[in-house]
């Protein structure tokens, strides 16, 4: 009966932080389209200004304009284009987090439209791996911040790969598993991302070598009817 209890609560505690992580997701990709929207209904009036520079024939003025345009539209533009509408909503918000934050992100990802894996699960795993990536960023210096994210295809199945700078050095292992220096909800976190991976077959590896931590996961993918 107790052991019954613990599950259910345990089972509880999970979904929980997965309905909270996923709001969380959510409300960022929001906040990343309220930009986009915010620019796009400032066009007109951008559009003015500049006929207005140009009935003046002030020429400076309208490229000092666009300058600042061409600014303001790289910041809310999408970094990544991976193929993938749900991989890249979750990657963008994440990347525009972390250069919030002044790190440097490096992402190469191309992944087809139809995946398989449910979208929920993928965006635990992304999410996680980038938080677990962000945080352990944030104890560097700005100058040494850095994650490397790359996914794609591996005949069928789905690779996906994190590496960040930890300012541990090289991390060790507690009872078989590193060690999560964010607390018992990042440490539910770490469970979600083996338990997904475990249940779709696939295989995960964590690797701590000379001060960078990687994160590689392979998960099948069934074929798609066509």
């Amino acid at each position: 009966m107790k052991l019954h209890f613990i599950a259910n609560m345990i089972d509880r505690r999970i979904a929980d932080y997965q309905r909270e992580l996923i709001e969380t997701h959510y409300r960022e990709v929001e906040n990343m389209y309220n930009q986009i929207r915010g620019w796009r209904h400032d066009y007109r009036n951008h559009i003015q200004t500049m006929k207005a520079y140009a009935a003046s024939e002030n020429w400076e003025a309208i490229r000092l304009y666009l300058d600042e345009l061409d600014k303001d539209l790289t910041t809310v533009d999408t970094v990544v284009k991976s193929g993938n509408p749900m991989c890249d909503a979750i990657l963008n918000s994440k990347i525009s987090l972390a250069k919030s934050h002044d790190i440097e992100v490096h992402a190469d990802a191309n992944i087809p439209l139809a995946l398989t894996t449910p979208e929920i699960d993928l965006c635990c795993i992304i999410g996680n791996l980038f938080d677990n990536a962000i945080e352990a960023s944030l104890a560097l210096p700005p100058e040494e911040r850095m994650i490397r994210v790359y996914m794609d295809m591996k005949n069928t199945q789905l690779y996906i790969s994190f590496t960040n700078f930890t300012a541990k050095g090289k991390l060790t292992k507690v009872k078989g598993r590193f060690a999560s220096s964010k607390g018992e909800g990042h440490g539910f976190g770490l469970v979600r991302i083996d338990n997904i991976v475990e249940r779709h077959g696939g295989y995960l590896s964590r690797n701590s070598e000379d001060g960078a931590f990687t994160t590689e996961i392979l998960l099948p993918q069934d074929p798609v009817e066509g």
